[in-house]
């Protein structure tokens, strides 16, 4: 049976839509999450995810923690039929069984529909948010879409070289930590001899990161890392021990320790908080946690690694 021109030419419009194979999966460097994007979209260069030519259809994908994929289903079970206009929809894919959204909505003056899925993954959730503009939905249709879904896969880890090449700085001495985990791609990282699944806190761990606009006056700066090591999550009964000016790798610097407990076992601990200030842009911020009897040698190992930190370019 022939099709008519028309009619091949919208069936070639819809294939072309639809994702390619599993084999085609990309994944966004320092994520765990990957699926197959639908044609004319590429590796977005501002966010993780992928995007058009002209930046109007976005599919940003992340990683959110192990619970929230449970929390989502049981929403979805208590109101199978949805609200105020959501669909609410499922399918199967590689990475496990993922439900979804799909609405209408705006993005300023722009009608737009958009999707919102999340999956199960090896100590996390994957979540990916999609925006297509309502003039670019004969394209990438609702199934478009479902089958882009159904393309999703994870991977149980991401190259150490992968996550710190996403950093905007560069680190030479991971001092001996094997587990490695980008918190938030582009701007903070953990390095820790325990991981996800067994926690973190009964072991040294490091998180290190870039903040916005620190003070620029020694008394300000005493006052601001004091206050900022105080609200260091996860750390409660805090006690600063130690808030003194230093040199880091020739710059202006910060430390500060406090004393306090950790995790639901509430291990004694000890942190230290660096800051490393820039008189422009973003400062470096290291956060080191040790139980206290195995602090003396986390020590020697948080130090190596702050010295090697060294801006990029």
């Amino acid at each position: 049976m022939k099709l008519t021109r028309p009619l091949a030419a919208l069936a070639l419009l819809v294939a072309s839509a639809l994702p390619a194979t599993a084999a085609d999966a990309v994944y966004p460097p320092g994520l765990r999450l990957g699926m197959v994007p639908l044609v004319g979209l590429t590796t977005a260069k501002t966010f993780p995810g992928f995007e058009s030519e002209d930046g109007n259809v976005k599919v940003l994908i992340t990683e959110l923690p192990p619970a929230a994929y449970g929390e989502v289903v049981s929403a979805f079970n208590a109101n199978p039929a949805g609200t105020n206009g959501v669909k609410q929809d499922k399918v199967e894919t590689p990475a496990g069984l993922a439900y979804f959204t799909t609405e209408s909505g705006k993005a300023g003056e722009t009608a737009v529909r958009r999707y919102s899925m999340i999956v199960p993954g090896a100590g996390f959730s994957g979540y990916v948010a999609v925006q297509i503009p309502e003039n670019a939905t004969k394209i990438y249709t609702d199934e478009a879409v479902r089958q882009m879904f159904a393309s999703t896969v994870t991977r149980k880890q991401v190259s150490a070289d992968e996550q710190i090449a996403l950093m905007p700085f560069k680190i030479s001495d991971l001092a001996d930590f094997k587990d490695i985990r980008t918190l938030a791609p582009g701007s903070s990282i953990i390095l820790a001899d325990g991981d996800e699944s067994t926690g973190y806190e009964s072991k040294p761990f490091m998180i290190l990161g870039l903040i916005g606009a620190t003070p620029q006056q020694p008394d300000d700066r005493a006052r601001f890392a004091q206050e900022a090591a105080l609200q260091i999550p996860g750390v409660r009964e805090s006690r600063v021990t130690m808030s003194e000016p230093i040199r880091i790798n020739g710059q202006q610097g910060f430390e500060t320790r406090i004393d306090g407990v950790s995790g639901k076992d509430k291990i004694p601990v000890t942190v230290v908080q660096w800051i490393r200030f820039s008189s422009g842009g973003a400062s470096l911020r290291i956060i080191a946690s040790a139980p206290r009897d195995q602090w003396l040698a986390a020590f020697t190992r948080f130090r190596a690694v702050r010295d090697g930190i060294q801006p990029k370019g």
